[in-house]
């Protein structure tokens, strides 16, 4: 059967883009459709920049094997293609002693994820390598970083169309049916509204995933997990960064905790919080310093008064709501949903950007209908 396409991603952001240069990668002719007028304007463009080594996530969970197999690669990648990048190490610290625990904890879950270089110090040691910190034990993290979200993306996006692929932004994905036979044929709007036909097709679309799969004709509405928002701010720090390392607290429900990083221009930023919100709103209300100045003087006594600015917010595309267990990503396959040759991702927020490379080569096989990649 002849399609325009072999495959179409829905969705520019990074796991998007990752998933469409895994399928080049296998010969492919890949068309991705993003609505934005640019790539990665989404839940990619807001969020830490973090490279997380995976220490929190459990064991066999896609999380915990996507975040380590998806960290390596991304050094890798982001090194060949020298894109910036700092491998500056974190610190997961205890600024009581009823938090030790924890930390042994996640150094235990760590070490089950295969993730390198993981060691407990004292509050001695670890306020010895961060002079100003204040910590009464700590995990070292030497894989953990920072990175240039958008040189990535944009670099992914270069490999993509040097290998005849297309991304076309400000192309909303209008819908899908499925062809007798196998492979769909798609909508694509905008200002230029098109009808292509695909062998393949991968929903990576983030905050509009939900809305994606209901688009697709005979996706079951039961197999379309509810949305939710998960809201998060940061601030920045006015004057001198005070630590080279990550420093984040232990994990809160929900999420990994404010926390801070020195990012690639050298400034302090602490966040996110969470939030559950009902719609996108990506506003910074300035009164929320002030539970900021309280959470990072925990670990950072000499936080000074006023120096905290507010800066960004991002949303976390979450499928669990408030008091709910954190699940698992969602990479979907016919075997759930009834389509051949459909994808469909739910649930993708943190670390699905440290994950996205081994995000995308297992959506990839998963359409092949192979195993997924060890």
């Amino acid at each position: 059967m002849s399609f325009d396409f072999d495959a179409a991603v829905v969705g520019a952001g990074a796991v998007g883009l990752a998933a469409a240069y895994a399928l080049c990668q296998r010969g492919m002719s890949v068309v991705v459709l993003e609505r934005e007028a640019a790539i990665g304007q989404g839940v990619s463009a807001r969020n830490s920049e973090v490279i997380h080594a995976g220490l929190y996530y459990p064991t066999g969970s896609l999380k915990a094997r996507l975040c380590v197999a998806g960290r390596r690669a991304l050094y890798a990648f982001l090194e060949t293609r020298h894109i910036a990048f700092s491998r500056c190490g974190k610190l997961v610290v205890a600024a009581e002693d009823d938090q030790i625990p924890r930390l042994e904890a996640i150094l235990d879950q760590a070490r089950t994820n295969d993730v390198e270089g993981m060691e407990l110090i004292s509050g001695a040691a670890a306020m010895a390598l961060e002079p100003g910190l204040f910590a009464r034990a700590a995990l070292v993290s030497p894989e953990s970083g920072v990175f240039d979200s958008h040189g990535y993306m944009l670099a992914l996006r270069g490999e993509i169309e040097a290998a005849g692929g297309a991304v076309v932004c400000a192309t909303p994905f209008e819908g899908a049916r499925p062809r007798e036979g196998g492979g769909f044929d798609l909508l694509a709007g905008g200002e230029a509204p098109a009808e292509l036909s695909v062998g393949r097709l991968i929903l990576a679309a983030g905050l509009g995933a939900q809305a994606a799969a209901a688009r697709v004709e005979g996706f079951p509405v039961d197999q379309i997990p509810a949305r939710h928002f998960g809201k998060g701010v940061y601030f920045r720090l006015s004057g001198k960064a005070p630590f080279s390392r990550l420093i984040y607290p232990p994990p809160i429900p929900g999420a990994l905790g404010t926390h801070y990083r020195r990012d690639l221009g050298g400034q302090g930023v602490f966040g996110p919080d969470l939030a559950f919100v009902e719609s996108e709103d990506y506003s910074v209300d300035p009164a929320r310093a002030e539970g900021f100045y309280a959470y990072v003087r925990r670990f950072w006594p000499g936080l000074p008064d006023g120096a905290l600015l507010p800066d960004y917010a991002g949303i976390r595309p979450k499928i669990h709501g408030p008091g709910e267990p954190q699940p698992d990503f969602r990479v979907d396959t016919a075997d759930r949903h009834g389509l051949p040759g459909l994808i469909a991702m739910f649930g993708i927020e943190s670390p699905g950007l440290t994950s996205s490379l081994a995000l995308g080569a297992l959506a990839a096989a998963r359409l092949e209908g192979e195993t997924d990649p060890a």
